[in-house]
């Protein structure tokens, strides 16, 4: 049975890669994001993609605007008369040494990435409760899974979301609500473009096809390539002393 998504940072990188590999497949489809001119261009670039044809709507939502968050999840309700699937990509990014140097971009990010995150994912929760269940899936990072040098700030961001994350799959999984948090490593992506490319970068598609399958599974943690999952093994059983040598 076809799904029906609302996809909050589909318009770019791996949010545009899921929206499409979910298109291609014949799910049904809700954008949100801040930029309508940018929704409409890429709801026609995925209704072409579409089997049957079918429309991909959209509507306004923006993270840094928690008041319209129930506004956005009434909208996505009325355009696909009900959804199951709820797919969160959107968020900030910057170096550290940026974050460092700006701190009223750092109380943006780190107010986005968390706090507004999950506000926007307890409207979701209360609407797919509410309905029976249903599946939310959201996009941490491996940055959260232990303190580094190169991402103090907005490792803390995303460890804080993990936390959640975990938290409401424990606590709602019985109920029907199926909480995927998705966990990739260095991504190509214009977030990341100018960064030095560490090992096992990935792009966009190889994310997207692995979170469809996580998504189709119900799997409450992902690590996208899988390889990321081995690395944070490690690094999470270095001992402080080490981690305070090394750079990574």
């Amino acid at each position: 049975m076809a799904l029906k998504v609302v996809v909050l940072g589909g318009t770019k990188g791996i949010g545009r890669a899921l929206a499409r590999r979910l298109a291609a497949r014949g799910d049904r489809l809700h954008l949100l994001g801040r930029d309508l001119a940018e929704l409409a261009t890429c709801a026609a670039d995925l209704q072409a993609r579409m089997p049957s044809g079918g429309q991909v709507t959209w509507s306004a939502c923006d993270l840094e605007q928690p008041q319209a968050f129930g506004a956005a999840v009434a909208e996505a309700d009325g355009a696909l008369a009900g959804f199951d699937t709820v797919i969160i990509t959107a968020g900030l990014f910057a170096t550290q040494p940026k974050l460092e140097a700006d701190l009223a971009f750092t109380q943006r990010l780190l107010t986005v990435n968390f706090a507004n995150t999950v506000l926007f994912c307890e409207h979701l929760r209360g609407y797919l409760l509410a309905r029976g269940g249903g599946t939310l899936c959201v996009f941490s990072s491996v940055a959260g899974d232990r303190g580094r040098k190169p991402v103090v700030l907005y490792g803390a961001s995303k460890a804080g979301l993990s936390a959640y994350l975990e938290g409401l799959d424990h606590k709602f999984r019985a109920s029907g609500l199926k909480t995927i948090c998705v966990k990739p490593g260095f991504v190509r992506t214009g977030m990341t473009e100018g960064l030095p490319e560490p090992p096992f970068a990935a792009d966009p598609d190889q994310v997207a096809a692995a979170v469809v399958g996580a998504i189709d599974k119900g799997t409450p943690v992902i690590y996208a390539p899988p390889i990321w999952a081995l690395v944070m093994i490690v690094i999470r059983n270095l001992p402080r002393f080490v981690m305070r040598k090394i750079g990574f």
